[in-house]
């Protein structure tokens, strides 16, 4: 009797009782709490969070309770709610997210968007790229999700995009983000970077490297603890991998083609000085809407 008095409790449970309940667990381990609790929920659901708000009172069964407690309690060790969910919004896109690919970040956009404002203009008939033949191009480099390679691509059809990453497993998430999103403009390759790239030259390289410190305090809270360590610290200073980029980079870009880079917040005037170090011109950093310094930019010129 007993047993059957605490499954009818559990089945009449609502909507409204399981999210206050789960926004006090969270409030100490999360800033975002409520927002948290409703993600969870609604993913577990199946519904929108739009859902929540106007069905408070709706009954969840034992079997979602318990699917959601148990993600609860994911989060409250710290999980990321992208690796919870199996997903993450960026640009327009809905894209896959697992354990192996850095979560994509709202900050990451202004990368895009630097892009898409110095990417070639389309031509009317056939494209035309800044080498003076055939359509534009671009690469991005430690694609992870696809995230910045398929929001250019999902921009600009007309542009060929190729995307690569060292991580086999990285590469068929994107690749699986971009059968989803019906995006065929972007080529992948498994590559360290340049290593594995067929001969080319492209209108313009993106990369969203790794920048933090080895040594940094940061890699060992919040989200960024359960991320790839391999796409987070790059060196003792973070910026091994950048100095790479911007030294290699002139070998892959036509004449008059852009690198753009995402950085730390407090990296901004170091790369744009080892970008005009290495001969790029139109040297350029610029800052997120926190006002923080997070892209760098640098044209290629040879004549």
């Amino acid at each position: 009797m007993n047993t059957k008095r605490i499954s009818w409790r559990l089945w009449r449970v609502n909507n409204q009782a399981l999210l206050a309940d789960a926004v006090q667990q969270l409030q100490t381990s999360s800033e975002s709490a409520r927002a948290d609790a409703e993600i969870l929920l609604a993913h577990c659901l199946q519904k929108s969070r739009t859902y929540l708000f106007a069905y408070p009172e709706k009954a969840v069964d034992s079997l979602t309770e318990a699917s959601f407690r148990k993600l609860l309690a994911e989060r409250l060790r710290g999980v990321p709610i992208a690796y919870l969910t199996g997903q993450r919004e960026f640009w327009t896109l809905n894209l896959k997210v697992t354990p192996d690919t850095l979560i994509p970040r709202p900050e990451t956009e202004l990368l895009v968007e630097t892009a898409l404002s110095l990417l070639p203009a389309p031509l009317a008939g056939e494209g035309l790229g800044m080498g003076g033949k055939g359509e534009a191009s671009a690469l991005d480099l430690g694609t992870g999700t696809g995230a910045i390679a398929l929001a250019i691509a999902s921009e600009r059809p007309d542009v060929q995009v190729t995307a690569c990453d060292f991580s086999a497993a990285a590469l068929a998430v994107a690749q699986e983000n971009a059968q989803v999103n019906s995006i065929h403009n972007v080529h992948f390759i498994q590559s360290d970077w340049f290593s594995a790239l067929p001969a080319q030259r492209f209108d313009m390289i993106v990369s969203n490297p790794p920048y933090i410190e080895a040594d940094d305090p940061h890699l060992a809270q919040g989200d960024v603890r359960f991320e790839p360590l391999t796409a987070l610290a790059s060196g003792q200073d973070g910026l091994d991998d950048i100095r790479h980029l911007i030294q290699t980079a002139p070998q892959w870009l036509v004449n008059g083609g852009w690198l753009l880079l995402e950085h730390g917040y407090n990296q901004g005037q170091a790369v744009t000085a080892l970008l005009q170090a290495a001969g790029f011109t139109q040297v350029r950093c610029l800052p997120d809407l926190a006002g923080n310094d997070r892209v760098s930019r640098g044209q290629w010129l040879t004549d």
